[in-house]
């Protein structure tokens, strides 16, 4: 199996979202941030809880891992790797990039 880049960009999770793709979105940002701004369908586990989020992730269906900018999405997505989620990618640029490209109805903070 090739290893899938550790990065996607917003219009590639766009299309596979599109598409039916059963893509879990994993959103670590804190409760805060999701008040502020989010995404519909994703699953919401603070960056700071992850570990005992790890119930609620399916370890064999692709996982989009985003945040406000991409930095701490991507932190994630390494981890998630090192734990057995072969297919955890974190969505360059964030909900902040989203925001501008994908749906512009998404609040920007």
């Amino acid at each position: 199996m090739v290893e899938e880049p550790i990065e996607i960009d917003v219009e590639e999770l766009d299309a596979r979202l599109k598409s039916g793709e059963a893509v879990q979105v994993v959103d670590v940002r804190e409760p805060w941030e999701l008040d502020v701004a989010r995404l519909a369908d994703t699953i919401d586990i603070p960056m700071s809880t992850l570990p005992k989020g790890l119930c609620n992730l399916d370890q064999e269906k692709p996982l989009a891992v985003i945040c406000h900018h991409g930095g701490r999405s991507l932190q994630v997505a390494r981890w998630l790797r090192q734990q057995g989620y072969a297919r955890a990618q974190s969505v360059r640029g964030g909900l902040d990039v989203w925001s501008q490209a994908i749906d512009p109805t998404v609040p920007r903070y």
